[in-house]
C-alpha cells in the first residue's frame, strides 16, 4: 500500500483544478453568450396591465360590467358561481340530480373557459 495518494495535497488539488476549470469554463460562456433578462419594453407603447391568466375570466366580466353595474360582475357573479359549486351535493338529489349537477359543474366551468379564452386571443 505504498502507491496510496493522501487526500490533502493530492486529491484535493486535483479537484480544485476540475472545479476552476468548470468555473472558468462557465464564465467564459457566460460573456460569450450572454443572456437577456426578461421581455424587451417599447417605452413608446401606452401602457396597459393585465391580470394573470387566471383572472382573466374576471377581467373581461370586469369589461362587460362596467361603470354602476361592476358590483354585478365582480361580487355577485363570482359568488353564484361559488355558491352553485358549494351546493353541488344538494343539487345532486333525485332522480336527474347527477344529470343536473354534471351540467351546472360543466356550465361554470364552460363560462370560465370562455370569458379566460376572449380575454387572451384579445391581448
Amino acid at each position: 500500500m505504498e502507491n496510496e495518494k493522501s487526500f490533502y495535497p493530492y486529491y484535493l488539488s486535483e479537484i480544485l483544478l476540475v472545479v476552476f476549470i468548470t468555473l472558468e469554463v462557465q464564465i467564459v460562456l457566460a460573456l460569450a453568450f450572454p443572456q437577456t433578462l426578461g421581455r424587451m419594453i417599447n417605452f413608446t407603447a401606452p401602457f396597459q396591465p393585465l391580470p394573470e391568466w387566471y383572472f382573466y375570466w374576471l377581467y373581461q366580466l370586469v369589461r362587460y360590467f362596467s361603470g354602476k353595474w361592476i358590483f354585478v360582475g365582480t361580487v355577485l357573479i363570482p359568488l353564484l358561481a361559488f355558491g352553485l359549486l358549494l351546493f353541488l351535493p344538494w343539487i345532486d338529489r333525485g332522480k336527474w340530480g347527477r344529470l343536473k349537477a354534471i351540467l351546472v359543474s360543466m356550465s361554470i366551468l364552460l363560462a370560465f373557459l370562455i370569458l379566460t379564452m376572449i380575454t387572451a386571443l384579445n391581448t
